[in-house]
């Protein structure tokens, strides 16, 4: 029953922007912490952000600081990631996790960490 899907992928070059959307379903998502994870072949999937239950925290990567945006709403089980000024380097298959949080510390930065996961959505970066 538990779903995610992940839309808003696609080509865009250097500098421009993408949004992304995770939809879920079937899932207490107002107890979801959600995170998105990004892989490219021949490397470990990498993470990119992840967002408490409440909205109230969240916690990025390095390389996407001050570039990436997530952010959830309650209202549509939905959470987002604005991608801007992206850069080649952003190229991967994005992927949607969740996974119910009882409002510990962790910062869900591990991909063990999440029990649900989408099928992902590809972005793509030309110069």
């Amino acid at each position: 029953q538990a779903q995610l899907v992940e839309s808003g992928g696609g080509l865009v070059q250097a500098g421009g922007s993408l949004r992304l959307s995770c939809a879920a379903s079937g899932v207490p998502f107002s107890i979801y912490a959600m995170g998105w994870f990004r892989q490219t072949p021949g490397k470990d999937r990498e993470f990119v952000v992840a967002i408490s239950r409440s909205g109230g925290s969240t916690s990025y990567a390095d390389s996407v600081k001050g570039r990436f945006t997530v952010s959830r709403d309650s209202t549509k089980n939905t959470v987002f990631l604005q991608l801007n000024n992206l850069k080649p380097e952003d190229t991967a298959v994005y992927y949607c996790a969740g996974t119910p949080s009882l409002g510990s510390s962790n910062s869900y930065r591990r991909a063990s960490d999440y029990n649900t996961w989408g099928q992902g959505t590809q972005v793509t970066v030309s110069s």
